[in-house]
C-alpha cells in the first residue's frame, strides 16, 4: 500500500494539521458603539496584559467603568492599571480608542474598524500601524502599513499608537522546533517540503533525479485530491504576471 501524500492528509481536517483553539484566550475587539462613545466618552481600565499563543501582539483586558470587559491589542506605552478613554471625545493619548473622524491629522494610530463597531480589522500586528493622512467629505484617508492610502468612514475607531512587540520577527528563530511550535499554534503546516524534491509516490512533482515537475503547474479548480497541487487555477504565471500585478499595485 502506499502512503497519502501531505495534500490528501490535509484536506481530512485531521487534529494534527488543525490549530490549537483551545488556548486562545478571546478575539481582540472593541465593543459595541454605544451613543455614549459617539458624543463623549468612557473610561476604562487596563486590567492585566497576557499572551495568546499564535499572536505576536500582546492582548490587553479592559474593564470601563460601565463594568463591560473586553479584550483588544495593547499599543506600545501601556501599562497595566492604565486609565484610557474611549469615544469621540478622548484625549489623543497612546492606548484611547477614538472614532477617526475626531483624530487629527499625522497621527498614528492601529487596530482600525473597516466598519462602525466590526472590532477592528488592519494593522493588529505587532509592531504595526497607519497614519492619519487627511479629513475628507467622503471619510478619513489613511496610510496603511503596505504604503497604501484608503478611506474609512468617520465613525470607524482606532487605537493612537503602534502595536506592541515591535521587532518580534528580527530575531531568527535559529531551530526548526520553535517555529514548528509557532506554526502549529496558527494551525500551519510546517516544515513545507517542495514537491519536487519528494518520489513520485508521494507527489505529483515528485521523481527523477532532475528538480523539475515533469508536468504542467497549473491545475483547474476541479482537480480531485492528491492532483490539486502547484498553481491552482491561475490565470497568469511566472515573472510577466508578478511584474503586472506589482505595476497595477
Amino acid at each position: 500500500m502506499g502512503k497519502r501524500i501531505i495534500v490528501q492528509r490535509r484536506g481530512r481536517g485531521t487534529p494534527t494539521f488543525r490549530a490549537a483553539t483551545h488556548k486562545r484566550i478571546a478575539p481582540a475587539s472593541y465593543p459595541p458603539l454605544s451613543e455614549n462613545q459617539r458624543i463623549s466618552m468612557v473610561k476604562g481600565i487596563v486590567q492585566r496584559i497576557v499572551h495568546e499563543p499564535g499572536r505576536g501582539a500582546p492582548l490587553g483586558l479592559i474593564k470601563t467603568e460601565s463594568g463591560d470587559e473586553f479584550y483588544t491589542v495593547i499599543p506600545e506605552g501601556v501599562a497595566v492599571g492604565q486609565e484610557i478613554s474611549l469615544g469621540k471625545a478622548a484625549p489623543i493619548e497612546i492606548g484611547n480608542v477614538i472614532l477617526l473622524g475626531s483624530i487629527p491629522e499625522g497621527t498614528i494610530v492601529c487596530n482600525i474598524e473597516c466598519a462602525p463597531s466590526d472590532g477592528g480589522k488592519i494593522a493588529r500586528s505587532s509592531g504595526a500601524y497607519a497614519s492619519v493622512v487627511a479629513h475628507t467629505p467622503e471619510g478619513t484617508v489613511l496610510k496603511l502599513p503596505s504604503g497604501k492610502t484608503t478611506s474609512l468612514g468617520d465613525l470607524c475607531r482606532a487605537t493612537i499608537g503602534v502595536v506592541a512587540g515591535a521587532g518580534r520577527v528580527d530575531k531568527p528563530f535559529l531551530k526548526a522546533g520553535p517555529r514548528y511550535h509557532l506554526m502549529a499554534a496558527r494551525g500551519r503546516f510546517f516544515p513545507r517540503v517542495k514537491g519536487v524534491a519528494m518520489i513520485a509516490a508521494y507527489h505529483p512533482f515528485g521523481g527523477g533525479r532532475h528538480k523539475h515537475p515533469g508536468k504542467p503547474t497549473v491545475v483547474a479548480r476541479g482537480a480531485p485530491p492528491g492532483r490539486k497541487v502547484g498553481s491552482i487555477a491561475a490565470r497568469r504565471t511566472g515573472w510577466g504576471a508578478r511584474k503586472r500585478r506589482e505595476e497595477k499595485a
